[in-house]
């Protein structure tokens, strides 16, 4: 089941450059830095960058918290979600999938087990 969201990623052209900005805009490091991903904790959320993909409107992917991304993935399916990515391991056990929805809006789901409840307020 769906526990609430958990991350944004948004593509960059440059990695490096996309780092130092939002760096800047949060005031703050990354606490996952490679060349593949970035991220920063912001209040209990993840503000994820990666230097693939489309920058804009259409870019930005938010993924949804679960404690099981595979059994996730396949109810998203019964309910009439088309697989984009599968479940994925993007590193540190942090699986990763995305569906586009009856209405073509893409959807991440995440299983992250870093990421600690507790924070969220």
């Amino acid at each position: 089941m769906i526990q609430g969201l958990r991350t944004v990623i948004y593509p960059v052209a440059d990695i490096a450059e996309g780092k130092g900005w939002y760096g800047r805009v949060l005031g703050k490091e990354p606490y996952f830095n490679e060349p593949f991903y970035v991220g920063f904790e912001v209040g209990g959320f993840e503000l994820g960058l990666i230097p693939d993909g489309q920058p804009g409107a259409a870019g930005a992917t938010a993924y949804w918290g679960t404690a099981d991304a595979r059994a996730e993935l396949a109810r998203l399916q019964q309910l009439g979600g088309t697989v984009e990515q599968d479940v994925t391991d993007v590193g540190g056990g942090i699986l990763v999938a995305t569906v586009r929805d009856p209405y073509g809006n893409l959807f991440g789901i995440i299983q992250n087990p870093h990421f600690d409840l507790n924070k969220v307020g």
